[in-house]
């Protein structure tokens, strides 16, 4: 056993193949780990989307339907194809209303001109919210 040892040790080809190996597999496991860590998670992706609407989007009109739990349902229209939405506004709950149910009516959207079903009422610089007014009936 001692001498099969003696020999892959001394023999320089089959230890320059092994330090290779370990070398691949090294960097085949740090690739991996940096895929996953660098991977942004899913509320990552829909901040930068919302963030991208807000910067590039166009502004148009919607009629808030309802709200429930934290997703509003929305309609709008643009270049006459009426479009039915709802936005998660998970993570934004600071900037709701305390009354979510006075905004119900018009409001505004940013949607993206070369894809108008992708469209955001809030996001964390912008409103589309209108508060109403109510008359308070004595």
């Amino acid at each position: 056993m001692k001498l099969a040892l003696a020999n892959l040790a001394s023999s320089g080809g089959t230890m320059f193949a092994v330090l290779g190996g370990v070398a691949v597999v090294a960097l085949g496991a740090w690739s991996v780990y940096r895929y996953v860590k660098g991977r942004p998670s899913a509320a990552e992706l829909e901040r930068r989307r919302r963030i991208a609407l807000h910067t590039r989007g166009k502004m148009g009109d919607a009629n808030l339907l309802e709200f429930r739990e934290q997703v509003v349902f929305y309609t709008y229209e643009i270049a006459g194809v009426e479009y039915s939405a709802c936005q998660d506004l998970a993570g934004l709950e600071a900037l709701l209303p305390a009354d979510r149910w006075s905004t119900i009516g018009p409001a505004c959207i940013k949607y993206d001109p070369r894809n108008p079903a992708n469209s955001i009422v809030l996001c964390e610089g912008w409103s589309g919210l209108r508060a109403a007014n109510r008359v308070k009936s004595d």
